[in-house]
């Protein structure tokens, strides 16, 4: 018999289908929102080196854009009915629903890159990745972690023989597939899909969570290490592409196109490294804030008013960065913008709700009807 369930309103308005909106993946958004900041402005170190505590701020690197993605799926699945999406007809009217969210965020991501600042604007490549999921909606979490493992696998390679193509690319050639491959990020939107639909809520499944991606992350990193330390020049390397040191033997040079733990490098083992931190980071989030208790709630409110509204923080900043007579590039203007971007997001939250691109972007899709 078909499956004609609907999608629970709540989860159509953006929350979890259960009704209780997950404070600790809007905590975990925040935390890709504000580190993104960091790698734009925070004027971090250049590569992270865990024995010396100088370069620690180099964790910003790549890893909040994965957070950001992973995040993305997340938010997908939380949409799309949860553990249990819908079947056809409804399903279809989501997928819709998806599509036209998609295409703003396309638009926006255009807008924002027209500011011309020196920043790679993700939004593109996040629309696009909106609309590669539509058709594994209803996909079992175990596939979806297998296309994902699959997409790390390529992600090097894909890099590698598309990079010519942007040789002669300006900034927007360069941040449109370059610098936010494609195949790269749709593994982590998977991963993340693939998280909601085994369920975010049992305090057990987050413990589970917890633990598999900091293991994951761990093996990896360590691995990667091990078998491929990073050449000379490294942190210089284009970010998006995997980098081999002039004068490399094949052996070597295949290593670090698979191997290499180098961070936004698109090697296998960074897919798979910071995609396991950004899974744990997220059921960290949702351990420590859901189901906690009033104080709980409160004590997350100002990051999670954050993260209520990614796109408008996001596309914030890009406007302030644009308005200044000098780009800023330092861990003050960091906090200065941290610190605006957490003021604006509560006073919002407080009297007016949804952000402000949210809600206009929300009104588009629901010219899509649910019944």
């Amino acid at each position: 018999m078909t499956d004609t369930r609907p999608v629970p309103p709540t989860a159509v308005r953006g929350a979890s289908v259960s009704g209780v909106r997950l404070q600790g993946v809007d905590v975990a958004r925040a935390v890709a929102l504000l580190g993104m900041m960091a790698a734009h402005i925070g004027g971090i170190a250049d590569q992270l080196d865990w024995s010396d505590p100088s370069t620690w701020s180099a964790v910003a690197h790549g890893r909040p854009s994965t957070l950001f993605a992973v995040l993305a799926g997340v938010s997908i699945g939380l949409t799309s009915g949860r553990a249990t999406p819908p079947g056809p007809p409804t399903i279809g009217r989501v997928r819709a629903r998806l599509a036209v969210r998609a295409a703003a965020v396309v638009g926006i991501g255009f807008v924002l890159i027209a500011l011309d600042t020196p920043v790679y604007v993700i939004l593109p490549t996040y629309g696009v990745l909106f609309l590669l999921v539509i058709p594994v909606l209803r996909v079992r979490p175990a596939w979806l972690l297998a296309i994902a493992g699959a997409c790390a696998v390529l992600s090097p390679i894909v890099a590698v023989a598309t990079a010519p193509a942007y040789a002669d690319a300006g900034m927007v050639g360069q941040q449109l597939g370059l610098v936010y491959p494609v195949v790269t990020f749709l593994a982590y939107v998977l991963v993340g899909l693939a998280v909601a639909r085994a369920g975010l809520g049992p305090r057990r499944r987050q413990v589970v969570l917890l633990a598999s991606g900091a293991l994951v992350a761990a093996t990896a990193y360590v691995v990667g290490t091990v078998l491929a330390p990073l050449p000379s020049g490294a942190a210089f390397a284009f970010p998006g592409v995997p980098y081999a040191a002039e004068g490399s033997t094949p052996a070597e040079a295949l290593a670090q196109l698979f191997l290499s733990p180098r961070d936004h490098s698109s090697t296998t083992v960074d897919v798979v490294g910071t995609a396991g931190v950004a899974v744990a980071v997220i059921a960290l989030c949702t351990l420590v804030f859901d189901g906690r208790g009033r104080v709980a709630e409160r004590i997350a409110f100002p990051l999670a008013a954050v993260g209520s509204m990614p796109l408008t923080i996001y596309s914030g900043h890009l406007v302030v960065i644009a308005m200044l007579p000098e780009y800023p590039e330092s861990a003050e203007a960091w906090g200065w913008f941290a610190l605006g971007s957490v003021v604006f997001a509560m006073v919002w939250r407080r009297f007016l709700g949804r952000g402000p691109l949210e809600r206009a972007v929300a009104a588009l899709a629901s010219t899509v009807p649910m019944r």
